[in-house]
Parts: C-alpha cells; sequence; structure tokens
C-alpha cells in the first residue's frame, strides 16, 4: 500500500453491516426463487437501489447495465446476477478514481498540503486526527494545522486528537484569522522539514456563503508559500445524512475545488448508498470512509472492495 493507505476487508465488511443488511438483504429476497428473471424483477431491483440512497439515475444505469450483461449470459443464476450487479456497483464508483495517487502527490511535494472541510458534526476532526496517523505509520512527519478559530473547544479537541496520535499541532488563539493560521502552519511545517501538512477547518454550513469564501482565502494564502497548494482539498460528509450529504457537496463545489470525498459514520447507517450518487453527480473520487471510532477505522476507500463488502 501507499503512503497514508490503510485498508481492513474485515473492518470494512462489519461497518457496512447496516447498508449492506438494507440492501442486499432486500435484493436477496427479490431474487431467491425467481426462475425467470422478467421486467418485474428488474423493476423490484431498481426500487431497491433507489430507496438505499443509490439514487434514481444511477439505479437505472446499474439496471440497464445488469439487464444488458444478463441477456448474454447463458447462466441465468441468482449467483450471477449478483455478480454483475457487484461488477456494476463498483464500476460506479471506479470510474472517477484518481490517476494520481496521494502517495505520488506526497513524493512530488514537500510538504504535502491536504485542505479538510466540512460541515459541524460531519467528524472531520478526528478524520484529521486519523488521517494523520495513516501518514506518521508511514513514516513520514506530519502537521496539523488548527484552522478552526471560531470555536473554543475547536482547538482543544483537536490538541487531545493529534497527542493521541502522537503528531504536532500548529493553533493560535480563538479567533484569530483562519488563513493566517493555515498561512503560518505551512511556513512552520517547511523550517521543520514535514512530510505532509494537513489544514483543519472550521465547520462551516453550506449555507453561509461568507464563510464558505474564507475556504477560498485559505487557498489563495496558502499559495503564496506553495504555489501548488493544496495538493488535495478533501470534504468530509457524515454518511448518516443520506441526501442532504449530496446538497452539502453540491454546495462546497461552488466555492472550493474539491479533489475527493471523505465518508465517515457508515459504520452507523443504512445509508451508505448515497455514496454512489454522491461520486456519479460530484464525478469526483471517494478517498476514505469511517467505518468505527477506532483510530484506525479510517479506512482507503476501495471501490471493488467495497462493492464485494456488500454482497459476500
Amino acid at each position: 500500500m501507499g503512503f497514508g493507505e490503510n485498508f481492513n476487508f474485515r473492518k470494512l465488511k462489519d461497518g457496512l453491516k447496516k447498508t449492506k443488511d438494507k440492501l442486499f438483504n432486500s435484493i436477496s429476497e427479490t431474487l431467491q426463487g425467481k426462475a425467470i428473471l422478467d421486467e418485474k424483477v428488474y423493476e423490484e431491483l431498481e426500487e431497491i437501489l433507489v430507496t438505499s440512497d443509490i439514487g434514481y439515475d444511477v439505479s437505472m444505469q446499474i439496471i440497464d447495465r445488469t439487464r444488458e450483461g444478463m441477456l448474454t449470459e447463458k447462466d441465468r443464476s441468482y449467483e450471477k446476477v449478483i455478480e454483475i450487479l457487484e461488477k456494476q456497483l463498483s464500476k460506479v464508483l471506479s470510474k472517477y478514481e484518481d490517476k494520481v495517487t496521494i502517495s505520488d502527490k506526497i513524493k512530488a511535494n514537500k510538504p504535502y498540503v491536504m485542505l479538510i472541510i466540512g460541515v459541524n458534526g460531519a467528524g472531520k476532526t478526528t478524520t484529521v486526527a486519523k488521517l494523520a496517523h495513516n501518514f506518521k505509520k508511514d513514516g513520514l512527519k506530519v502537521v496539523i494545522g488548527s484552522a478552526d478559530t471560531f470555536r473554543a473547544a475547536a482547538n482543544e479537541q483537536l490538541e487531545i486528537w493529534a497527542n493521541r496520535v502522537g503528531v504536532e499541532v500548529f493553533q493560535k488563539e480563538k479567533g484569530s484569522d483562519p488563513s493566517a493560521v493555515a498561512f503560518e502552519t505551512l511556513e512552520y511545517a517547511i523550517n521543520e522539514n514535514s512530510d505532509v501538512v494537513i489544514i483543519d477547518t472550521a465547520g462551516r454550513l453550506h449555507t453561509k456563503s461568507n464563510l464558505m469564501e474564507e475556504l477560498s482565502k485559505i487557498k489563495r494564502v496558502l499559495q503564496k508559500v506553495i504555489p501548488s497548494a493544496p495538493h488535495d482539498v478533501f470534504l468530509v460528509i457524515d454518511g448518516n445524512t443520506g441526501q442532504n450529504g449530496l446538497v452539502q457537496a453540491k454546495e462546497f463545489s461552488k466555492y472550493a475545488e474539491l479533489s475527493g470525498l471523505i465518508i465517515t459514520k457508515l459504520d452507523g447507517t443504512a445509508k451508505g448508498g448515497i455514496i454512489f450518487q454522491i461520486c456519479s453527480e460530484l464525478k469526483i473520487p471517494l478517498k476514505y470512509i469511517g467505518v468505527g471510532e477506532s483510530v484506525e477505522d479510517l479506512q482507503s476507500f476501495n471501490p471493488s472492495e467495497f462493492a464485494k463488502a456488500f454482497f459476500e
């Protein structure tokens, strides 16, 4: 695996249990015992996908391709339908995968700069710490910039997590200019010969345009130090929010050039299907998913393994 990657199939499967129970069990009940795959069966499968938050357009696409796949198959078994469905779900998620990996970017940039954005309560701060942990265990020197200066507890929370995973935090007093914190964090990281810089931003509400515009300012300030920074901008979305997560992603993409998504708290929801809809509509890759509270539970996203976890 490359820098910052973390994957455990058992944890992935366990973390997706609620979504799997909703999606896979419904599909199984529809297909089991069906001697003929007629239009009624395909309509039932489509309805299952739509009601699992996968979305109408994506569901139609998956069912159409599954139907096409089955037309050329001599094997019309339940297992074959599942195999084709799994393949099509994987294709939706792999379509927008990065050709340049985070490892490639780290090798090409010192320091590599990651900007983390998202609304309050999405799990952003814990995600920052878990990302730092993933990089640190690969032997990289990591600095976190605490640019959430609106909440007094934000610095404290981030410091607790950073101490837990053993990385440095650059922070200033509450009310400081977030852009100044980002700027000084990057300068500090360069002086300390750090490999990775992760900037944590305030939990901005996607309906507050003035706060969203602060993200653009942070980016401009970072580029005064390193013209190519930030090398990645990741949006953190709470998997429990379902369709609202899609709304957030669309709004944030207006103000920040998103390079990837991080979906958290998938272990606590049956709405994990929203991942397919968000990736398809925004046409950006999913980079990490949170499948538990442990520091090891932020997993690198693998489309084929994700789809496999639903059906195994």
